[in-house]
């Protein structure tokens, strides 16, 4: 018995990432500054009607009255950016999803159904426990490829399509780690073609975008307010640290 258990937790530990946090593959010396001052929107740009600060923490909402004409996003200002790590704290409600939008462009043709309308990848967000619809998948927001890569898994996607390759969490484990119904803290990892999302210091997604002609190499950060049902989120404790690769 000493034996099986024992070749269990070392092929459970050997999986890539598995119990590894964030700091330990942010490069040596990575700085992280705050996007957000915890008074006002300074340096984002979102629907007036839907983003606002209270009690100190973003908020975006929207309600029967006030609805989003199509997704639409709180859009920082700053420069595109591409080999980054962006640490978010945030809470929502079940009734629809948000999201974390990266390496991903604004789209401001006439056909836009709202002035901020982005796409890209996303980090979905969701108060929600039973797996595959919780915080922490990439979706290809306003793209071909729908979800990009489940949490949990760490996978390859090519020119000849998506492999998984290693499991990095299972069910039972996510319905531990998430806290429903209250704040969470999230860090994506991006280092050239490689994609990590970490959900209360634990990686839970490991995604290699090697598509030719799909993957993203750098773009702008936003939030998001998805259309559909009312819905509000929250976000705080917005930072973002930057590295040149040699």
């Amino acid at each position: 018995m000493r034996t099986v258990l024992l070749a269990f937790f070392l092929t459970v530990w050997a999986l890539p990432g598995y119990g590894q946090s964030p700091e330990g593959v942010l490069p040596e010396g990575v700085q992280f500054r705050s996007l957000f001052n915890g008074k006002d929107l300074s340096g984002w740009d979102g629907d007036p009607r839907l983003w606002s600060v209270q009690d100190g923490v973003v908020r975006g909402e929207t309600t029967t009255e006030k609805v989003a004409k199509g997704n639409t996003f709180l859009i920082w200002q700053g420069e595109p950016i591409k080999d980054f790590a962006i640490r978010v704290t945030f809470r929502c409600n079940a009734t629809n999803n948000s999201g974390v939008q990266y390496r991903s462009k604004h789209i401001t043709s006439p056909d836009a159904p709202n002035p901020w309308v982005v796409r890209g990848y996303q980090h979905e967000l969701r108060n929600e426990v039973t797996l595959p619809n919780v915080s922490g998948f990439i979706y290809d927001e306003g793209g071909k490829r729908g979800r990009l890569c489940l949490l949990g898994e760490k996978a390859i996607w090519s020119a000849e399509g998506k492999k998984v390759i290693a499991n990095l969490i299972t069910p039972s484990e996510f319905q531990q780690l998430f806290r429903l119904d209250d704040w969470n803290d999230v860090m994506i990892i991006a280092k050239g073609n490689n994609l990590q999302h970490y959900l209360n210091n634990q990686l839970v997604l490991d995604f290699s975008d090697n598509e030719p002609k799909l993957a993203l190499p750098d773009g702008i950060i936003a939030l998001q307010l998805h259309a559909g049902k009312p819905m509000w989120a929250e976000f705080t404790n917005i930072e973002l640290a930057t590295w040149t690769n040699n």
